[in-house]
């Protein structure tokens, strides 16, 4: 059984520096902010690497963070959720008042998530912006690498479903399946198409005010394993009839008029 569940009503909000370090800044964009904060904010950053005492740490897929303009981070470190304050001085900015959701996720390793914080709520951070890559360096010359990413559109992208959730409950794809469900809009023939686990399909879509109508979709008829199965059952339930969608960036979220959820992020 692939359970790993995630009660999202019942996140708890750890303050980070409790765990990694003690925080830094006041959370509050200095007025000699112009050049790391003109570089850095306003942009979604995808979270490549961390490189600590010479050894670098491959980021997992989905790890990345936002610096608004107002001084407000957020991000994910590849499970949790993570957000925080930014204090921009010249091309230096720390983070301070930390928290972070609690979750274990099975692909993500607790080790990276606990690297990344622990350098990221260092103190200064040194900036460095060049071809649309951002290098954020301590004191002590460890350093997070990140890529801008532009945000994906509805239509055209490859989106790669990575949970399947029932209201306030998220379970991620069974072994195995991961990469293998994904759906793609085409809006000049007017469908969703993709392939839903074990089998592929096509229907009528229909995109209008912030919600999706779809057709009965025509599939072909293989027989896979029992949890793919369920899961490719799971995700056709989502997506039936009139579903509402909302746009993160590179993730799309999917919610039927019953509270089914589809989670999905753009295909590199």
């Amino acid at each position: 059984m692939y359970r790993q569940r995630l009660i999202l009503t019942a996140l708890t909000l750890l303050p980070l520096a409790a765990a990694c370090g003690t925080e830094t800044g006041s959370g509050s964009v200095g007025s000699d902010a112009r050049d790391a904060a003109s570089s850095v904010t306003g942009a979604h950053w995808t979270i490549d690497s961390v490189t600590v005492d010479g050894k670098t740490h491959d980021a997992p897929s989905g790890a990345h963070v936002e610096i608004g303009e107002n001084g407000r981070v957020q991000g994910n470190s590849g499970c949790n959720h993570f957000s925080a304050t930014a204090t921009f001085k010249g091309d230096s900015i720390d983070l301070g008042d930390t928290s972070s959701t609690e979750m274990a996720c099975e692909d993500v390793p607790a080790s990276f998530e606990t690297t990344l914080t622990r350098t990221l709520t260092a103190g200064s951070l040194k900036t460095r912006v060049k071809d649309q890559r951002l290098t954020l360096t301590t004191g002590d010359g460890d350093r997070v690498r990140l890529s801008k990413e532009q945000d994906a559109s509805l239509y055209g992208t490859k989106w790669r479903v990575t949970a399947l959730g029932d209201k306030d409950v998220a379970e991620s794809l069974p072994k195995g399946a991961d990469g293998k469900a994904y759906f793609v809009l085409d809006e000049d023939k007017g469908t969703l198409s993709g392939r839903f686990g074990c089998n592929s399909g096509t229907a009528k879509a229909t995109v209008r005010d912030g919600h999706i109508t779809l057709g009965t979709p025509k599939t072909t008829r293989v027989m896979c394993d029992g949890s793919l199965m369920k899961a490719e059952k799971s995700l056709l339930s989502a997506l039936d009839g009139r579903i509402d969608y909302r746009l993160d960036h590179r993730t799309i979220t999917l919610t039927s008029t019953n509270g089914e959820t589809v989670t999905a992020v753009a295909d590199k």
